[in-house]
Parts: structure tokens; sequence; C-alpha cells
């Protein structure tokens, strides 16, 4: 089935969920965000087709929000890491993170938060560190287990 495409109209909404608007591409982006970086961990984590990740992957690559990483020359391998547009993007998912952890995540609480690096407090997704009052960025963050985590899931990945 074709997706209908939302990139040529005048929203900025729109033009956003024509980047991210299927289901995988933010939960790759999650993956990245925390440290998920290689194909084959991507594809574990998510248990998602080869052929759907290297579709999902090779979209955001050539959309600017991620770029390839050569982190060996034999065999040739790469990983993926958030672009400066991808980090901005992450931001969406923090705020996605919020509203989950707010209004779903049940009794148990947030399956994860975050350390906000540079003061090193730790805190359920928010924009702003309650703490420092400094963003709550992609790339100033460390995920670490909520108290809602699924207790097989290691630190550094998502619940």
């Amino acid at each position: 089935m074709q997706r209908t495409q939302f990139g040529d109209r005048a929203c900025s909404i729109a033009r956003t969920l024509d980047l991210i608007g299927e289901p995988w591409s933010p939960l790759i982006l999650r993956d990245v965000m925390v440290g998920i970086r290689r194909f084959d961990q991507i594809q574990a984590e998510l248990g998602i087709s080869r052929k759907v990740l290297t579709e999902r992957l090779k979209w955001l690559v050539e959309r600017g929000v991620l770029a390839r990483s050569e982190y060996s020359t034999r065999p040739r391998r790469y990983e993926y890491v958030l672009t400066d547009e991808g980090v901005d993007l992450c931001d969406v998912l923090i705020a996605m993170a919020r509203f989950g952890d707010r209004w779903l995540a049940g009794p148990a609480g947030p399956p994860v938060l975050y350390r906000h690096r540079p003061c090193g407090h730790v805190a359920p997704a928010s924009p702003r560190c309650e703490h420092c009052d400094q963003p709550i960025r992609a790339d100033t963050i460390d995920v670490l287990p909520g108290p809602g985590a699924n207790p097989n899931t290691e630190a550094n990945q998502p619940a």
C-alpha cells in the first residue's frame, strides 16, 4: 500500500510527518539517539526485517537526518550517527516520550529516565533540565532505565 505524501504541503507538521510519519523511522532515530548505531544492533533491537531497515536507513540518510560513519574497513562496515538535523528532530521524540511518560506509562512509571550530562541531573523527559534549566537535547543526555523499565532491558537501551 502506498503511503500518502505530505512533503509538498505548506505545513511544517505535515513535512515532518513526511520525513518520519511511518512507525519505524522514529524508533530507528530513538535507537541511534541512545547509542544503538550499527545495522545488526538496530535490527535485533527492533525486530525489523533487514529489507525494511535498509530502506528506512537509506531514507533517513538521504534526507540528512542520519549520516553513515565507517567503523571498519575490512570488512567495510558502517554505523549511523545523528546529524545536526537529526539531533533537532530528536527533540520531537523527547516530547513524544514526555507525553507517553505522563499519559501512557501506567502505574510503574516511565520506562526510561534521562541524565543531563552537563549537570548530571537525572529526570524524566522534559524540554528543559529541572536542575539547571538548560535545554534537554539528544546530544546532551544519557538514557537510563526508569521505574517502568523492562527488567531485561540494559541501561543504555530504550525500554
